[in-house]
């Protein structure tokens, strides 16, 4: 009987914390389900709005090898994604353990037998801290103001 998984997930600004996710998910069933969650839930839910586009993020995340299909998680709760798919494991980031969303998850899908599987997350990188970076970046920017331009001057190498 095949196991289906399911891992769902922003997955804006990919990195290796979700390709190591995926990749943990991919070991733990035989056809993995990436659930990439819209821009209108990435805003309702955490009150962002994602840099990459739902479009573009599916598609690399469709085209990862670990991945089976990659589908759009347009509802804002996780319980009515199954209702659709019918996976048998749910696979999140271990930073959702002992939280009361992970607790939440666990008694929602314990209902109807789903496996929860909290998976280890990689705390040298996430999303939030590149979405910072990148704020920070933006910032110091607006602060210096215009790049000043820089002339160089150029020579003939081949006369050299």
């Amino acid at each position: 009987m095949t196991r289906f998984g399911y891992a769902p997930g922003a997955y804006d600004l990919f990195h290796v914390g979700h390709l190591n996710l995926l990749r943990e998910a991919k070991c733990r069933c035989e056809y993995l389900i990436a659930g990439v969650v819209s821009d209108e839930i990435l805003r309702l839910n955490k009150g962002i709005t994602p840099v990459v586009p739902l479009s573009e993020r599916l598609e690399i995340v469709g085209n990862i090898r670990f991945v089976d299909v990659a589908v759009a998680e347009d509802t804002p709760h996780k319980i009515q994604m199954w209702n659709s798919l019918r996976f048998d494991t749910i696979f999140k980031g271990d930073d959702w353990k002992d939280t009361d969303k992970g607790r939440r998850l666990v008694r929602d899908f314990a209902a109807v037998g789903v496996d929860v599987v909290f998976l280890p997350r990689l705390d040298s990188t996430s999303s939030t801290k590149l979405r910072g970076a990148l704020k920070n970046i933006d910032t110091i920017a607006r602060r210096v103001g215009p790049t000043p331009r820089v002339l160089v001057e150029t020579r003939d190498l081949a006369s050299a």
